[in-house]
């Protein structure tokens, strides 16, 4: 049974796409937990989240409703995110320094990411000429979706790592209300990615797309 020509091209675009998204996310949440476990909280272990099996933290909304509906609205951005590993911050050794270690593991491990997948498009020639196009795609790819979730995760809005680091490092009365403005952050990332955009304000082209293109080209310049 032969797949239609237009299938296989979309399936194949979609999944040049997926692939290295859920990845990326997938380590990020992971690296959270490992951090914890080794600085004193073996929660996310215990629950089996330090783990590369992206169904553990797969989230039906960030994982996967949010990244199908920006790549059909074809935006030019792309990224997600995972449901968040359960840290007992109170265990943390030193607390406020395990925090922010904890909080920095994730955009960390994108960043390293997106090093490797640059190193390996350079080897991408030898791949079978058959797969060339296809892991070419799938490397450019997550050097970008990396780049973008560790930026996007160092905005400073809790329950986001920069939001987190921010925490950690302001004085407790500063740091009390800002800790509770988390249940605003939702709201205000959907406000920023649908509703500004539709008025042509694009906030997230200042805050993360800028910054991504000048790391990505810092980077490019530099591995080559």
């Amino acid at each position: 049974m032969m797949v239609p020509p237009d299938l296989a091209e979309a399936v194949q675009r979609f999944s040049v796409w997926v692939i290295p998204l859920v990845l990326s996310i997938t380590l990020h949440e992971a690296a959270h937990g490992l951090a914890a476990w080794r600085l004193g909280d073996d929660t996310a272990w215990r629950m089996g989240r330090v783990s590369a099996n992206p169904l553990r933290h797969v989230d039906l909304f960030g994982t996967l409703i949010l990244p199908g509906m920006l790549l059909l609205a074809g935006g030019g951005m792309l990224f997600g995110w995972a449901k968040p590993v359960p840290v007992n911050f109170a265990r943390l050794r030193p607390p406020r320094l395990g925090m922010i270690l904890v909080a920095l593991a994730g955009p960390g491990t994108n960043f390293l990411l997106a090093i490797i997948s640059l190193l390996l498009l350079h080897g991408s020639p030898y791949l079978p000429a058959m797969f060339r196009v296809w892991g070419q795609a799938n490397l450019a790819n997550s050097v970008m979706i990396n780049l973008v979730l560790a930026v996007f995760n160092l905005l400073p809005l809790p329950p986001l790592d920069g939001g987190r680091v921010l925490v950690g490092l302001l004085p407790r009365r500063l740091a009390i209300p800002l800790a509770k403005m988390e249940r605003y952050t939702f709201i205000l990332l959907l406000v920023g990615l649908f509703l500004l955009p539709m008025l042509g304000i694009n906030v997230f082209f200042w805050l993360v797309g800028v910054p991504v293109d000048f790391i990505a080209e810092w980077l490019y310049r530099i591995i080559g």
